[in-house]
């Protein structure tokens, strides 16, 4: 691999991605005296925390009566127990005092009258231990990720973080176990970049372009999930994919949650406001999961809308105007621009997208990274954000529960960085094996000369887990897709790359992001074969009920190519403190 030229860099912590999480743990490093190097394959305000609308979940109370431990047991019930309660307990005792800090940072959250944090309420959000509605996230308008990314951004660059921009990360560097670091290839003149550290912080995102309609951003194609497979390790809960019940029809632009927040419903072709069938006492406010299906109960027995009766509507044209221009202009503009519709006078049209992945590299409350043998860690990596599975959201995210995640466990990341790494700690040598193992993949795709087009087999891929991964799942769809997604895989074998070139070759980057979609694919869709149960988002119709005897625990994929290999591992059931009890399972009764 000598053609390739190779730089080398030594950083105390180097995080990759520079989203919500990443940039949460950068400024934190940086803070604290941390040599810090922040790699992302975009410019950082652009990536995917930006698409966040709603808000931003944490018990201030400004809007009422609220206490941490009731979020704590509304993300407990929505995770539909398969979420860790002490990563659950520290998420939600953090959570204000997370978002008082991005206040003081400047983040230009929406205000009361009183000059307070404006706070609306959200699905699954309740007071009292699931009596009654409250009002619990913070937003700023429908904005709130964009708020906050361009934020952080800027305290990162006061704090002195060394950005490398537009850098396609490749493999991680492992030597007996242990992270020592990540190889990366420049865009912008093709050279190679060795980064050795002694910590590194995984912070890519989650992995919705693995499905053919999503919310995601084209640049979500887990990245970070995919280095971890190919170092050996597994990924976790991979089978629970979120989808968001209001996708705009047809483009699969998101709706903010926020809509129903502020009083938007949702009708059948019959006119109906049918959530008020299925969840008769939080209604459009139902979980995800619940609301998802609900759609696509309504949908599948004809009383969708429209000539394929393929979707319902989403009505917020009874809103009072000034609402709509100060807390919703953002969907006012979605909607003008995607479905051509008017939300003062017209429903937008509305269908079940994937949204978010809940499965993703296993870690503990302090964002360390697990082998998946029970608490054991594995030194130097750490991982935060979409791409981390630390289990907060367990089986089902609630709304507003992903960018308190982004910030606490950024912070805690940085936080146990400080406490491992001390700076200007010299590097050991780490041999030249790694590199050329990641380099010679690197090459083979390079120079594929193949019959396959990316674009041909990711469409394969897409659709596969679209059809056979989907809302409702059986035995026989996902044995389907278990033999579907291969052949996918097996594509890659003659897979085509016209361009040779090193410098912003797109299609070398889509080929690359491609072999990371298909091994999350792969996981997803296995670990979905393999829990014959049902239980948040993954719903099984011929298992329609939770089994906690045998399933009330996390699914360990371990991916090498295409074979895989399944584990299991305990929910974590004990609190972090005396200060909150075990929250025992029960039916999910909205």
């Amino acid at each position: 691999m000598s053609s390739y030229k190779i730089i080398d860099h030594e950083y105390d912590v180097i995080v990759l991605g520079a989203g919500g999480s990443g940039l949460r743990a950068a400024v934190g490093l940086s803070e604290a005296g941390l040599k810090t190097a922040c790699i992302s394959k975009v410019f950082p305000t652009r990536s995917h925390t930006s698409a966040a609308q709603g808000g931003i979940s944490a018990s201030l109370g400004n809007m009422g009566e609220d206490d941490w431990r009731w979020h704590m047991y509304d993300t407990v019930k929505g995770a539909d127990w398969l979420g860790d309660q002490d990563s659950i307990e520290y998420l939600c005792k953090e959570a204000p005092a997370a978002v008082i800090e991005l206040e003081k940072y400047g983040v230009p959250f929406s205000r009361t009258d009183d000059g307070k944090i404006y706070q609306r309420p959200f699905g699954g959000m309740t007071k009292n231990y699931g009596n009654g509605i409250v009002q619990r996230t913070c937003a700023a308008a429908d904005r709130t990720g964009h708020a906050i990314l361009h934020t952080l951004y800027g305290q990162a660059l006061k704090h002195n973080t060394e950005f490398f921009i537009e850098y396609f990360a490749l493999d991680l560097l492992m030597k007996d176990g242990e992270c020592k670091g990540l190889i990366a290839w420049n865009l912008n003149d093709g050279t190679i970049h060795r980064f050795r550290a002694h910590s590194t912080i995984i912070a890519t995102g989650g992995y919705g372009k693995a499905y053919y309609s999503a919310t995601s951003a084209h640049t979500c194609t887990g990245d970070g999930n995919a280095m971890v497979l190919r170092a050996g390790l597994p990924l976790q809960d991979m089978e629970f994919v979120q989808f968001h019940p209001t996708g705009i029809y047809g483009h699969g632009t998101l709706i903010s949650e926020g809509v129903r927040g502020e009083g938007g419903y949702l009708v059948n072709s019959k006119g109906e406001r049918f959530m008020e069938r299925y969840a008769p006492k939080a209604k459009d406010l139902a979980s995800r999961d619940v609301v998802s299906r609900s759609m696509s109960i309504e949908i599948n027995e004809g009383r969708g809308v429209g000539k394929e009766q393929d979707h319902v509507h989403l009505h917020l044209s009874h809103l009072d105007k000034s609402i709509i221009e100060s807390r919703l202009p953002g969907i006012t503009e979605a909607a003008r621009l995607f479905a051509n519709v008017d939300v003062t006078k017209e429903p937008i049209p509305v269908v079940p997208t994937v949204h978010y992945n809940m499965g993703g590299i296993p870690t503990n409350y302090k964002a360390e990274v697990l082998t998946g043998n029970d608490s054991e860690t594995v030194p130097g990596l750490m991982a935060i954000g979409e791409a981390a599975c630390v289990s907060v959201h367990g089986a089902n995210r609630l709304g507003s529960n992903s960018l308190i995640d982004l910030v606490v466990f950024g912070r805690a990341a940085a936080r146990r960085a400080a406490e491992l790494v001390k700076p200007g700690t010299p590097h050991e040598d780490i041999g030249e094996t790694e590199t050329e193992k990641c380099l010679e993949r690197f090459d083979k795709l390079r120079n594929s000369n193949g019959e396959n087009s990316t674009a041909e087999l990711r469409l394969s891929m897409q659709k596969t887990m679209q059809s056979k991964c989907a809302v409702f799942r059986t035995e026989k769809t996902l044995k389907e897709g278990v033999d579907d997604i291969r052949k996918a895989y097996d594509g890659m074998e003659s897979i085509s790359v016209k361009d040779r070139s090193l410098v912003f070759n797109t299609d070398l980057v889509e080929t690359l992001e491609f072999d990371n979609l298909i091994r999350q694919a792969i996981t997803t869709v296995d670990s979905a074969y393999n829990r014959q149960e049902s239980r948040g988002a993954h719903a099984r119709e011929d298992f329609p009920k939770r089994d906690d005897e045998k399933f009330m625990q996390h699914t360990i994929a371990w991916c090498n190519g295409k074979d895989s290999k399944i584990g299991y591992r305990p929910v974590t059931k004990t609190t972090l403190t005396n200060e909150v009890q075990y929250f025992p399972p029960q039916e999910r009764v909205y």
